[in-house]
């Protein structure tokens, strides 16, 4: 007599639950962040806390979740679920990737560059209202409405370079 238990054919349903799992981690660590820590949002302590956190630890996060997701991937596609099935599977993990990917791309590096080389304008000669905020430096005014864009301007004032930032 065989005292060996027998087993049954493996089921699908908790290597897709990885799957699922992991898209969602993936994509909180992706979004979280990014949803936060974004200009003229106002940010509280705990929150941009809570943000900094998951930025510290998006790297690793994202890569467990690739790795999770494709092994998931390989044992769910080995036990042949019908069509519909594999399509989701292999899209949810194909999310779960470029989550990863995107994870390692700065948002905020891409948005916001710095501006080109200014030009400037006598200010009688300027479309600015009379409550326009500018930063000045020596002669000249960077209105803050353009430099919020680029946060940045790379300039040079007197012969010296200068970064004028908001």
């Amino acid at each position: 007599m065989d005292d060996s238990i027998a087993t049954g054919p493996a089921h699908p349903k908790p290597a897709f639950s990885l799957i699922i799992a992991t898209l969602a981690i993936a994509i909180f660590f992706v979004a979280y962040p990014d949803y936060v820590i974004r200009p003229m949002r106002h940010q509280g302590a705990g929150e941009l806390q809570a943000a900094l956190v998951v930025l510290q630890y998006q790297h690793l996060a994202e890569f467990l979740c690739a790795a999770a997701a494709l092994l998931a991937l390989v044992f769910y596609l080995r036990l042949k679920p019908g069509r519909g099935p594999q399509i989701r599977a292999i899209s949810a993990t194909a999310v779960v990737l470029v989550c990863a990917a995107f994870s390692r791309v700065n948002v905020f590096e891409v948005m916001f560059h710095p501006a080109g080389a200014p030009s400037f304008q006598p200010a009688r000669e300027t479309k600015l209202d009379g409550d326009e905020k500018v930063l000045a430096v020596n002669t000249r005014a960077y209105p803050i409405r353009s430099i919020s864009y680029h946060h940045i301007v790379n300039d040079v004032a007197g012969g010296v370079p200068i970064a004028v930032t908001y």
